[in-house]
């Protein structure tokens, strides 16, 4: 009888795993949602130069706040799930303390050398207005490195509602205050001040509802000398990788335009193809993120539970069942970008070329997928200086095509760039994770099926969009295409064994 109950009470956690999955993606996806109509709105209103001066600005405080904060969260949830695992309420108040002291003992100097010194960074832009709207910027900066650290705190004791809901009420904050500031605006460049302060306004709304939800469940503080160490040889590894990210990120935004011009194209064609591939193509290619971002958000507490407490039987199915959820994310969604990408780019931003991209690159979903949840398991292991190395080897990768291969493929240098760093960042994390694994880890069956059953998918799907589109106007056609083949993929998926039928159920069941 003990047995028996034990194994019922496994089944409901397991359920509640995937019940909270789908909160999170649900508030994930309506998050984006609203950025997304928020960027459309601005980009009216402020026009292509404002939204260039907002976005440059902003590009250097995400690098800012990356150095920060990044690293802080999923460490803090980490060490408060090993303590909580203990029973070690004390070691948990530490763990906060330290995390705090830390996070402000970057963003608070950071802030005082850029406000009283910023004359000394002015290089950093070509336009000076720039400078002026960073300033803005800056006081967001110990804003979110404290929300980071009660961010933690709620993943590691898996409050993913609050957390969610303290997001979207962000979100829901900056949109408002953005465009009640900037329908005022004087000029292009009052506005992206305008939609600064808006972010400042954002920030400081998540700071205040963070820190009062934290102390009214009972949160505390203590000495946090004991716990610096450990925080920060784990946080700071994380942050590096992260922040190198940024870096990396900024020094393609330099480094593409360059290389293609030097490859035969004008500035003004190389302007475009960038803003193509990644103000276009690359946002839709990103979709994935969100939902393997929400799996991924919910499953690091319950990886490091599992390893903090020994139970490597629970450990390994968790691990497989994260690493099947993310191959069924990125096979059920291959298949409709490839069919209707051009569609999608057309309707969307009125560009053929982007749907071209979108269509031409949606197989890297895989590798892409792949590398993020598996970088996120090796993180939550504790296994953050490993995942650190790895992605320096794929950022080498990325910058070597972006280097060599523009006067061979164009701009399609970088989406070969990125498929070749995630394949080889997927590559070393499950090698390193099977090699690890006390557990033999079993996916590749599953991924095998699962890239296989896209080809049927694609076949079918590029029939029924020729079919579509002779009987009805375009819009239509790709709509009801995509609904019948997403329909279809999921069928097809459950009668090949791939996906359970209980976990619909479980999905959709009410608390």
């Amino acid at each position: 009888m003990h047995r028996r109950r034990k194994h019922e009470v496994y089944a409901l956690s397991k359920e509640n795993l995937y019940r909270t999955a789908a909160y999170v993606t649900a508030f994930s996806v309506a998050e984006k949602a609203f950025g997304f109509l928020y960027r459309i709105i601005l980009s009216r209103t402020l026009g292509s130069e404002g939204v260039g001066l907002y976005q440059v600005a902003l590009s250097v405080f995400a690098v800012l706040a990356t150095a920060a904060a990044s690293g802080i969260p999923m460490t803090v949830s980490r060490l408060i799930t090993k303590y909580r695992a203990r029973n070690n309420q004390k070691a948990q108040q530490s763990v906060v303390a330290a995390a705090l002291v830390a996070a402000l003992c970057f963003s608070v100097p950071a802030f005082c050398l850029l406000f009283f010194g910023h004359e000394w960074f002015d290089f950093l832009f070509s336009d000076p207005r720039c400078m002026s709207i960073l300033l803005i910027l800056l006081p967001s900066l110990t804003f979110n490195s404290v929300y980071s650290v009660i961010r933690g705190v709620l993943w590691g004791n898996k409050q993913f509602i609050p957390y969610c809901v303290i997001d979207l009420i962000e979100e829901l904050t900056m949109i408002g205050a953005g465009v009640l500031l900037v329908t005022t605006m004087t000029d292009v460049f009052d506005g992206a001040r305008r939609a600064a302060v808006a972010i400042v306004i954002s920030y400081l709304v998540s700071f205040t509802l963070s820190g009062i939800y934290f102390f009214a469940k009972g949160g505390r503080l203590n000495n946090p000398r004991r716990q610096l160490k450990p925080l920060l040889s784990s946080a700071l590894p994380i942050t590096g990788m992260r922040t190198s990210n940024a870096i990396v990120n900024s020094a393609i935004s330099l480094l593409l335009p360059a290389r293609l011009i030097a490859a035969g194209f004008t500035s003004s064609e190389a302007m475009s193809e960038i803003g193509i591939a990644m103000g276009m193509s690359m946002p839709i290619l990103s979709i994935p993120s969100t939902l393997i971002g929400s799996l991924a958000l919910v499953m690091v507490p319950e990886l490091a539970e599992n390893f903090f407490r020994g139970e490597h039987e629970k450990l390994r199915d968790n691990i497989e069942r994260a690493i099947k959820v993310t191959v069924l994310i990125a096979c059920l969604l291959i298949p409709p970008l490839f069919v209707l990408g051009v569609d999608v780019g057309e309707l969307l931003f009125s560009s053929t070329r982007g749907g071209e991209i979108i269509r031409n690159c949606c197989f890297m979903l895989l590798p892409m997928s792949l590398g993020m949840i598996t970088n996120s398991i090796l993180n939550s292991l504790g296994y953050e200086k490993r995942t650190c190395a790895y992605f320096f080897i794929g950022a080498a990768a990325t910058l070597a095509c972006v280097w060599f291969l523009p006067q061979y493929v164009g701009v399609y240098a970088l989406m070969i760039g990125m498929a070749a760093s995630s394949v080889i960042t997927m590559t070393l994390n499950l090698t390193f994770i099977a090699k690890k694994s006390k557990e033999k880890v079993r996916y590749l069956k599953h991924t095998l099926v699962a890239t296989a059953s896209m080809v049927p998918a694609i076949v079918f799907g590029c029939l029924l969009r020729d079919l579509f589109g002779k009987l009805m106007p375009a819009l239509p056609a790709a709509i009801l295409c995509g609904c019948i083949l997403l329909a279809a993929e999921g069928l097809f998926i459950l009668a090949l064994g791939l996906a359970r039928p209980q976990w619909v159920k479980v999905l959709v069941r009410k608390s």
